[in-house]
């Protein structure tokens, strides 16, 4: 029984440290957030103190077509960039993980997007973007001829998927890393009997690979969409969510709001918001894709 006690204790001593830092960085930033969103907290300290004044914040919220432009660009994002980064970074750990020349090479350039800040990423995206001569307008004339031109950040109908594009590009070789581990993990005397029993490609992929890496999928697919969700650093360097808002995310919302016109209050209550539907986004994915592999 002391031995029980004592190692409980024991337990308890080493998780101290990590509930003492999410209590501090996640647990009260949130119970301030929600507080602050009944009021009318303002970012610069000013005579009038603050005052509750209920669910104001979150009735002027509801009520602003900018802010459901932000929820629809943010679910956009999401739903076009998560596919398309799980497919590239799938590809790329197949390829990586198979018998090709100079592998070890192509693993180490395959992951030099991760040790860049997303600040350099961005400004480097941004001169290959650029109008009338950049790079990329550079082979788009060579098909197109001189004089004509994309403007890829200039144009709603392409600006948003000029920043999927960046995005997918600068954070698929985290996920490739983990398809590559998770390739790893499946044990190759499956293959090999596949092989003997004349099993194709695609068919081993389909039975052996895809089921092997169920649990990195679900894994993957609940980070990389939460991640979506939190689109800033691209928007805020790119494009300051524009043009005419076509990519304006909530983030960035919340930011202009809380920082640009100091409403902190304001910003709380898009912040709470944001918190939950997200939590209940993950939630939702990590239930249906548990059902679904059960079923």
């Amino acid at each position: 029984m002391r031995i029980k006690t004592k190692g409980q204790g024991q337990e308890l001593a080493m998780l101290l440290p990590a509930l003492v830092f999410i209590t501090a960085l996640i647990v009260v930033p949130f119970l301030l957030s929600v507080w602050f969103s009944f009021t009318d907290q303002r970012l610069v300290p000013r005579p009038i103190p603050t005052k509750f004044i209920g669910a104001t914040n979150y009735e002027r919220m509801f009520v602003d077509p900018l802010f459901w432009q932000a929820i629809w660009n943010t679910v956009l994002f999401a739903l076009i960039v998560t596919p398309v980064q799980l497919g590239m970074s799938l590809g790329a750990a197949l390829i990586l993980n198979s018998a090709i020349p100079f592998r070890s090479f192509f693993r180490s350039v395959a992951i030099l997007p991760l040790l860049l800040p997303m600040t350099v990423i961005v400004s480097i995206w941004a001169v290959l973007f650029r109008i009338p001569s950049g790079p990329f307008n550079a082979v788009y004339q060579w098909f197109a001829g001189q004089g004509n031109y994309v403007d890829f950040l200039g144009n709603p109908s392409t600006a948003m998927l000029s920043v999927v594009a960046l995005s997918a590009w600068a954070t698929f070789p985290y996920q490739m890393l983990i398809y590559l581990a998770g390739l790893q993990d499946i044990p190759q005397d499956l293959y090999e009997a596949a092989k003997l029993d004349g099993a194709k490609p695609w068919q081993r992929f389909r039975y052996i690979t895809w089921p092997g890496l169920r649990n990195v999928n679900i894994f993957l697919l609940i980070i990389t969409t939460v991640g979506a969700l939190k689109l800033f650093t691209q928007v805020d360097i790119l494009t300051k969510g524009g043009p005419n808002g076509a990519t304006t995310t909530i983030i960035h919302y919340l930011f202009k709001q809380g920082y640009a016109t100091q409403k902190v209050g304001y910003a709380s209550a898009v912040a709470v918001f944001f918190f939950l539907a997200v939590t209940a986004i993950a939630l939702l994915q990590r239930r249906f894709l548990k059902n679904e592999g059960e079923a």
